[in-house]
């Protein structure tokens, strides 16, 4: 496919990514421990052409199924809230202690992806500071917490306006950590801004350094279509015979972007000053 731009004497040719479009899917279910059920979200899409806004994705049946104690009638089926939105109450306790799979049928396919419980600690302090990074216009924020004691741990923190940071315990295991996180964009004086902190594992703490390091950081969003096609934990299982054996699948390339994962979120904001 082929973009024309035209001028008062010149054409210029660009070519433009034609690929097919992909399914893309928000699964980030998080979980504030404190109450008895989590609304679960889902948010779906299709990728779309260079210049062409993102298409809702409208689907066959959307299922977040407890693996460890399977419900009866229809009680894992989300329902459509709104074009390309689909939810339901979960009991966080379950959501908590049990392993989750969630299925996507989609066009004729059946997507899924497999996911547990990851916790995260309480910000012991969120303040801004006076220092800047690149010019007089960047704002500071300083983060405190403690790290899970006794693991491994690797955690994701959301600072508002799509902007994402993950991070590994390797240098601060069991400890208090402090560090700083600096805003380039101007922001209004009076302006509140909500911080938090996610637990993940390993595998999504992978893809989420991958999807910053190509967006640029730039509206990335969780489930952003990057500008090179980032790989997330959902697989394409229509033809699968056996979910104990994935050999038998001939779908490598045709999978969907996007990443389920259960994660306990918490918060804390600070005022622009």
């Amino acid at each position: 496919m082929l973009f024309f731009v035209y001028s008062c004497e010149d054409v210029i040719e660009v070519d433009i990514p034609s690929d097919p479009p992909r399914l893309v899917i928000d699964a980030l279910v998080r979980v504030n421990v404190n109450e008895n059920f989590t609304n679960v979200v889902v948010k779906v899409s299709e990728t779309s052409s260079f210049f062409e806004s993102t298409p809702i994705a409208t689907l066959d049946q959307i299922t977040l199924t407890n693996i460890d104690n399977p419900p009866s009638g229809n009680e894992a089926i989300l329902f459509e809230d709104s074009p390309g939105v689909y939810s339901r109450s979960f009991p966080t306790e379950e959501l908590m202690t049990d392993n989750y799979v969630l299925q996507i049928n989609y066009n004729g396919e059946i997507f899924l992806a497999f996911s547990q419980f990851e916790a995260a600690p309480e910000i012991n302090s969120i303040i801004q500071g006076d220092a800047t990074l690149f010019d007089n216009d960047d704002i500071e924020v300083i983060v405190n917490y403690t790290d899970i004691p006794e693991e491994e741990n690797f955690y994701l923190f959301d600072f508002d306006f799509d902007e994402f940071l993950a991070t590994e315990d390797t240098f601060y295991q069991d400890q208090e950590f402090e560090f700083s996180y600096f805003y380039d964009e101007p922001l209004e004086i009076g302006t509140e801004v909500e911080v938090s902190i996610l637990g993940i594992n390993e595998d999504f703490y992978n893809y989420m350094n991958l999807l910053i390091d190509q967006s640029g950081q730039q509206d990335v969003g969780v489930f952003a279509t990057p500008s090179v096609t980032v790989r997330g934990n959902f697989i394409n299982a229509t033809n699968i015979d056996n979910i104990d054996n994935f050999d038998n699948v001939d779908q490598s390339d045709n999978f969907a972007l996007g990443y389920f994962a259960i994660v306990q979120e918490n918060k804390s904001s600070f005022i622009v000053q």
